[in-house]
């Protein structure tokens, strides 16, 4: 049993988790002469190890190894005596990856060329088209988007609009459409504004729009105590960017040394100097304010500027009308010295032409263009070489001072040197992006797997630490992490990589054998049956109905940058009516869109690198009787009765290609066509009426959009 050396603080601080690990050789306890706390053997644990290039199983099945990471796979299963499933058809395989890379279904004439090209490198080019779309950047930045807690208002206290939240979402559908290399993204969003200067505007721009990463999280913007707040804030800054990219719960040390993973109180505080010497608000006063750098543009300064000139013009008239009229005044009164309240002497004419010219002021006013801004952080007044810890999490109680630096049992190589008139801020992103890091590239290729197969290779992709899960295939995860980086940090080349192999292509069917030994599918022996998103559901009811609008980026919040989500009344007037992709509908904390909520989107307010997919009664109920699935209903019926001269049998065939990407069976034919036939006859005397024949037809179309297959993938 390893020796437990217990930090002593006028009493026994004791931990009944941190023992039973320690008696279980799952962790060391141990003091230095500052008698901290670290409960994990860092020399051991797994994800603070070196990323290895794992060697490539052999395996006894050759003929199933498409790619390396097919022989990870499949060496563990033959370990087990499993073996893996069957292809998957090629209708269920282009629509699990049109929805999987796109967040779209594929419509029925993409699905007939894939059927009909039978050359062995089809899906290959299907993968790269995909690749290509601008849909790809809309579907795998909403991935990102959870990740970095997205949202377009503050939620918590005062429930303000983030006005310019958008333009960081926007950047980052923009960076995935791209292929912007991970290692360049991250350093982006945690220090764009510190990077080598540029003449490029749009580089520029595009660097300060990343740093919304920063801002972007919840604040408590009336808080009194304005010491609290600015901690609370590098508080939440630092829990995500540990969360984010470490797969690190470093905020729990703030207020002791973590429980588990090697985290002290000191390191917590080295990494809140690097923050606290950032700008995060502006103004602390009253309702806070969060600093947004001008991303200006040419055109936007004239438009400013003209603004700027119509209103000093339609000011001017004002005034010189009512120069003019108390000019006449004086005149008719015979005397220098106007009334007390002149306009009341003034002639109805003369009035009804101040007050139409006030009116238009006040109509001017309100078409003023919001100033061309984006949420972001800069350079504080004052670089802190040094910071106290703040004890027990307090900053009116303070301990010693620590300098920055990153934490110490993530080190590799010569630690990163901070320089004195900079926050940190680059060294720490440097540091983060450079290959030898243990975690950056795990982390990330962990989310893609995820993302792409429903459970990460690590089960708990925003915790690496000691109550993590730990790998399910340790050494595929290393190899990937490996090849993720000597392929230039590239996202698309590890989607290439993973959807290309035999371990993507499989069918959902699996063996009742292998749920009894796998029921999570953790060894990957079959495709894991996967729900459709949130965002990707409510798109699928506009893409069928023939509503949905492609239109790319831009602000969506109807609401002025800093005005209250919430008004006096505590109703929200926010619509999510739109028939824009869901990527572009607000994000309102602590009031979702209601087909968010009932399809378990994320808690915008934290990182979230998995979503649940429960199964709940309110879920159906929804998707029987709400509007947006009526309204998809109808347009669905109505596209399908568009062509003139199709016959039923050719509406039911388009109808099932829509929804589900497949041809109607015998049995589903014959159903439909009696339900039609019943349905469309009005009175029964075998005369079609046209109305009795659309809601036979938006009842049907109900009915498939109502029904599991429209909402899970194969």
């Amino acid at each position: 049993m390893r020796r437990c050396y217990m930090k002593m603080l006028g009493f026994l601080t004791f931990s009944w988790a941190g023992l039973l690990l320690c008696l279980l050789g799952e962790a060391t306890l141990f003091a230095d002469d500052k008698a901290v706390l670290i409960p994990v053997k860092t020399s051991s644990f797994w994800a603070l190890q070196a990323v290895s290039n794992s060697a490539v199983p052999a395996v006894r099945n050759k003929v199933w190894v498409r790619s390396s990471v097919d022989a990870f796979i499949l060496a563990t299963l033959e370990q087990k005596g499993i073996k893996p499933a069957l292809p998957a058809d090629r209708r269920s395989l282009i629509r699990r990856a049109t929805f999987d890379l796109t967040g779209l279904p594929p419509n029925p004439d993409e699905v007939e060329t894939f059927l009909e090209d039978r050359s062995p490198d089809a899906f290959a080019r299907l993968v790269e088209r995909l690749l290509a779309s601008p849909r790809y950047g809309e579907r795998w930045g909403r991935h990102w988007l959870d990740v970095a807690r997205y949202a377009d208002s503050n939620g918590l206290d005062e429930n303000v609009a983030f006005g310019n939240a958008w333009r960081y979402r926007d950047y980052v559908i923009r960076s995935f459409n791209a292929d912007k290399p991970y290692n360049l993204f991250l350093i982006e969003q945690i220090a764009g504004d510190l990077l080598p200067t540029t003449e490029d505007l749009t580089l520029r721009h595009d660097r300060l729009e990343a740093l919304g990463f920063l801002c972007i999280g919840p604040k408590l913007l009336a808080e009194p105590d304005k010491m609290k707040l600015e901690m609370d804030i590098i508080d939440e800054q630092i829990e995500t960017f540990g969360r984010a990219f470490l797969g690190a719960t470093l905020g729990c040390a703030r207020c002791h040394d973590h429980k588990f993973d090697p985290i002290p109180t000191d390191d917590y505080y080295s990494l809140a100097a690097i923050f606290k010497s950032t700008r995060t608000m502006d103004d602390l006063a009253t309702i806070a304010k969060w600093h947004e750098p001008s991303v200006s543009t040419p055109a936007d300064i004239q438009i400013q500027k003209a603004y700027s000139e119509r209103l000093a013009a339609q000011k001017t008239s004002l005034t010189n009308r009512v120069s003019e009229a108390n000019r006449l005044l004086l005149t008719a009164l015979g005397t220098n010295a106007l009334p007390r309240e002149p306009e009341r002497q003034y002639s109805s004419n003369t009035v009804a032409q101040i007050e139409a010219l006030r009116t238009a002021l006040k109509a001017l006013e309100a078409e003023a263009p919001e100033p061309a801004s984006t949420m972001g952080v800069e350079e504080g007044t004052n670089i802190l070489k040094t910071i106290q810890v703040h004890l027990r999490g307090s900053h009116l109680t303070l301990g010693k001072s620590v300098p920055r630096r990153v934490p110490r049992a993530m080190s590799f190589g010569p630690p990163p040197e901070f320089g004195e008139r900079q926050s940190g801020r680059l060294e720490l992103a440097s540091w983060l992006a450079d290959p030898q890091h243990p975690l950056t590239a795990r982390v990330l290729v962990n989310r893609i797997w995820r993302w792409h197969f429903g459970r990460g290779l690590v089960a708990s992709p925003d915790n690496f630490g000691l109550l993590g899960e730990r790998p399910s295939h340790p050494e595929l995860l290393d190899w990937l992490a490996h090849r993720f980086v000597l392929d230039g940090w590239s996202m698309k080349s590890m989607h290439r990589l993973l959807m290309l192999s035999s371990t993507y292509q499989m069918s959902v069917n699996g063996s009742r054998e292998v749920e009894d030994v796998d029921p999570e599918n953790a060894l990957l022996s079959h495709f894991s049956l996967l729900r459709l998103d949130a965002e990707e559901i409510r798109d699928n009811l506009l893409s069928v109905a023939g509503k949905l609008d492609l239109t790319m980026v831009g602000k969506t919040i109807p609401l002025k940058n800093r005005e209250f989500v919430f008004n006096h009344t505590s109703k929200d007037a926010t619509t999510y009516e739109s028939p824009r992709r869901a990527v572009y509908l607000p994000v309102i904390r602590n009031h979702l869109y209601d087909l968010f909520q009932q399809f378990d989107y994320p808690d915008p307010s934290i990182t979230s690198g998995n979503r649940a997919a429960t199964v709940v009664a309110p879920q159906a109920l929804m998707m029987m009787n709400s509007a947006l699935v009526l309204e998809a209903a109808e347009g669905f019926a109505k596209r399908l009765l568009a062509p003139p001269h199709s016959s039923d049998v050719q509406r039911l065939l388009q109808a099932y290609l829509h929804a589900f990407g497949r041809t109607p069976s015998v049995l589903e034919r014959r159903l439909a066509e009696t339900f039609l036939r019943s349905s469309q006859t009005a009175q029964g005397r075998g005369v079609v009426s046209e109305s009795a024949r659309l809601e036979a037809w938006i009842t049907l179309c109900q009915t498939l959009l109502a029904s599991s297959e429209f909402i899970y993938l194969n």
